[in-house]
């Protein structure tokens, strides 16, 4: 199980990111800097595994959220750099959470409850059909309205199962 963490702000920068000796993977890796709304700032490496919903293009100015493992090491520098797993650009037509989603379907953070329905599309990230529960995974879940009560119940759109 992923201990997910987040972190929401806005795109300020991005560059290329230098990973080996000889610079045999330039291109592949970036480094987005974020910045949230109380000035916090964090820069994520993107890596051609990190999973963007949707295939969203981010570009500067763009507001995202960056999901990462909390209990991956980290270089202790300011600002702190984390290996984005996910990135999520925000859309005002649905809504997005990553985090893992017990038996009932409610998250580790008892916020949301899954009502699943025909037309929810379950799958892998690799956009297979994932034909077996989701219940008890790491979920990446797309959904619109919720209902008002504890936890926030929904249809979602779509489940993508994090294996």
């Amino acid at each position: 199980m992923v201990n997910f963490k987040s972190f929401r702000g806005v795109v300020t920068q991005i560059e290329d990111f230098s990973i080996g000796q000889n610079g045999e993977r330039e291109g592949c890796y970036k480094l987005m800097t974020v910045v949230d709304d109380t000035g916090g700032i964090v820069n994520f490496v993107i890596s051609p595994s990190t999973y963007f919903v949707n295939q969203e293009i981010v570009t500067l100015r763009d507001r995202i959220t960056g999901y990462y493992d909390g209990d991956a090491p980290v270089p202790l520098i300011y600002p702190p750099q984390y290996r984005a797993l996910i990135v999520v650009k925000e859309n005002n037509f649905q809504n997005v959470k990553v985090d893992f989603f017990n038996s009932q379907l409610v998250s580790s953070d008892g916020q949301l409850q899954l009502n699943l329905s025909p037309s929810t599309v379950i799958s892998l990230k690799n956009g297979q059909p994932f034909l077996k529960s989701p219940a008890n995974r790491n979920l990446i879940v797309i959904y619109g309205p919720t209902t008002r009560s504890i936890p926030a119940q929904t249809t979602p759109y779509k489940i993508i199962v994090w294996c």
